[in-house]
Order: C-alpha cells, then structure tokens, then sequence
C-alpha cells in the first residue's frame, strides 16, 4: 500500500497527523496487523510568502494572520495541547518564521537519491528542529544538520541546496496538490484513490487502515 502525505514542515497538525499516523500503524502491528506500506511525503507550502533569509518569530506572524497576540497565543496553545496528548513537546513560543522551499527540496532529494525511509527520518528532524528546538529550517546549517541526521552528508547537502535541482518538479508539486484539490494539510492519500484529510484521531486511521487491508486482501 502506498500512502502519500501532503504536508508542510511548518504545520502544527501535519506533526501531529503524522505521529497519530505512526500510532495506529504500531496499534495495528502489535494485534498481529502487519502492513505493507510505503510512505513519501509530497510537498505542500501553507506560507509561501514567507521571506527567504529572514526570519521573525512565529508568534508575529500568527498574530498578523489570526487577529492578534491574544488570538495567536490561543492557537498556539491549543496545538500544543494536542500534540503533548500524543507524545510531541511543542515550544512554538521559540518557532521561527522560515520559508520552506528548500525544507521540502531537500525531502525531494532524500526521496530520490535515498529512499523512504531516509525521507521520513529527515522529515522527523525538519519537524523536531522547527516544533521543539526553535530552529530556523530556512537557513542552510540547519537544513544540513537534519539531513545529516537522516544519513546525508554535508557535502551532499550543500551541494544540492546551493543549486537548482529539483526545484521545478517541486513547484510542479505544489501545483499539483492544488489540482488534486488539495487545499489544506495534513492530507494522507492511499494508493492514489483514497483521501484522509486531517490529522485525524489514531481510532480513524485504525479504522481506516483496517478497511484498506481488508481491501487489498480481497482484490
């Protein structure tokens, strides 16, 4: 089963999808449901406006969006809690405003030139670096610390940042999930015909998952 998910690095509830995702996969397999999936994460950009090589706090720009500090801090709050609830420490008072273009490029690459799982282990850092420790994921030496967690070199990755590469299929991607209707993220899409949107709760992916299993055996 292939499950693409469209998602932004900079998204509260594309983490939190993503761990309540891993959550009823590992449910799942400890009843004895062992699946066959293949998970990529396909680019999606909630703020391109945001500039390159300059960062602000991330407060700032929820206020400017959502009506003000006092709102801003609601939101934040809010996504906080929900994360702390399925194992995530979130300091979004520490976040910083980053572009993410060269976030999802670097995914791109990982994909690519390193399989899946190298994908997911980096898309892991990127959300750690941004959600807990405050890290600007639009400067290069952050970007190249978590891609050498994930298993890339330094090398590799400046080289690749410091070029073009890659960089019209993945702003052919971000037109695509417009014309696939994809308008907000987290969005899990199984096997190219079925569309979860949302990080929904671990019982809804359980549920899903399950159908989806049943499915494949019977077809």
């Amino acid at each position: 089963m292939n499950v693409e998910i469209w998602s932004d690095v900079v998204c509260p509830w594309c983490y939190i999808g993503k761990r309540r995702f891993e959550t009823a996969l590992a449910n799942l397999a400890a009843e004895g449901i062992e699946l066959d999936i293949n998970i990529t994460f396909r680019p999606f950009q909630l703020d391109p406006s945001a500039p390159r090589n300059a960062p602000s706090p991330v407060i700032d720009g929820y206020a400017k969006k959502f009506g003000g500090v006092e709102k801003a801090h609601q939101i934040i709050n809010h996504v906080t809690s929900a994360a702390r609830d399925s194992g995530i420490d979130f300091h979004m008072e520490n976040a910083i405003r980053a572009n993410t273009l060269q976030s999802h490029r670097l995914l791109h690459l990982a994909l690519l030139h390193h399989g899946a799982s190298t994908q997911v282990a980096l898309k892991q850092a990127l959300l750690e670096a941004y959600f807990t420790d405050g890290k600007d994921i639009g400067s290069s030496e952050v970007l190249v610390a978590c891609a050498e967690r994930a298993g890339i070199s330094p090398e590799t990755t400046l080289e690749y940042l410091s070029s073009d590469e890659a960089l019209e299929e993945v702003l052919g991607d971000f037109s695509l999930a417009g014309e696939l209707g994809i308008t907000a993220v987290p969005t899990f899409v199984f096997d190219g015909k079925w569309t979860v949107p949302g990080a929904q709760d671990v019982a809804v992916f359980e549920n899903v998952l399950r159908r989806l299993a049943t499915r494949t055996l019977t077809s």
